[in-house]
């Protein structure tokens, strides 16, 4: 299941997940390269944009079967990110979580995905 934290721009998204989130995770064992974490807003991550890049770095990063956490912010700015989402579903060791803005996720377009959503 992907989780999706959406809301107004300012509120907290990105906050809840790094430092929130990504520091409890560590405070409970999982290694600091089990997380993966992309800020798809900054220029340095320009290239990540491109769906397919996103999605083949991302699978680089998984290289055992220990479990990863996948933390992507600000998906909304990946064209079709459904479907690199939707891949991420057939990999057993992998939980993702992203933020993104209401518009995106409430269309009609990520249907077919399976999302918690939580709104701030």
């Amino acid at each position: 299941m992907i989780k999706v934290v959406t809301g107004i721009k300012r509120s907290g998204k990105s906050y809840l997940l790094d430092p929130i989130f990504k520091d409890y995770l560590m405070e409970n064992g999982v290694s600091e390269d089990h997380i993966i974490k992309l800020d798809l807003e900054e220029r340095k991550n320009k290239k990540y944009l491109d769906p397919d890049v996103l999605d083949e770095y991302i699978r680089s990063l998984i290289i055992d079967n220990k479990m990863y956490y996948v933390i992507l912010d600000e998906i909304q700015n990946v064209p079709d990110f459904e479907f690199v989402l939707n891949g991420f579903l057939h990999i057993e060791n992998v939980d993702v979580y992203v933020t993104g803005s209401n518009s995106k996720f409430l269309s009609s377009d990520i249907k077919d995905i399976i999302f918690n959503v939580l709104y701030i």
